[in-house]
């Protein structure tokens, strides 16, 4: 009967905890729209540039022409300040905005921190957004003070196995 009886505080203590956070709103809409279309037009081409595994990331940004050797076309789109595609904890692929919704610039681009936590950093204000398990929710620093996520985008499948990044 003890046991029971804990079982249901802890259940209890922990949905008490949830909760409210729960209830907390992200804006991830910050960030102006800007159009996103990144098709990989073959498998081999999503073998080639895009996220294969859990934890793996790739920036697509035109105008440093990354990743380097993608072919970009005159009707590519990459978002505001370019596109982050990864493969979250379980192997999904996700798209969000580079740009750092706080600094609300295409120039100012957050960057994964290769350590025990994988998150995305803003380099100028320092925010952290978890981008592999909460969908680029902000972690710390001044966006999650001012509720402020990364835009998603949208990563469907084509009709050849392949994957196409496109605007919601």
């Amino acid at each position: 009967m003890k046991t029971i009886k804990n079982i249901i505080f802890a259940l209890t203590a922990a949905a008490g905890t949830l909760l409210p956070a729960a209830c907390h709103h992200v804006d991830n809409k910050r960030t102006p729209p800007a159009a996103v279309w990144i098709p990989f037009n073959t498998y081999a081409d999503w073998e080639t540039y895009g996220v294969h595994g859990a934890y793996t990331y790739r920036y697509f940004i035109p105008s440093e022409k990354l990743p380097q050797g993608f072919f970009y076309t005159a009707v590519m789109r990459a978002g505001y300040g370019g596109i982050l595609l990864v493969d979250d904890a379980k192997g999904v692929p996700l798209a969000y905005d580079l740009s750092c919704p706080y600094e609300n610039s295409p120039e100012v681009r957050v960057q994964i921190m290769e350590d025990e936590r994988y998150e995305a950093v803003c380099p100028k204000c320092g925010s952290h957004y978890d981008v592999f398990q909460s969908y680029g929710a902000p972690l710390s620093g001044p966006a999650a003070k001012q509720g402020y996520g990364l835009t998603n985008y949208m990563v469907g499948n084509g009709s050849n196995g392949e994957y196409k990044v496109i605007s919601r």
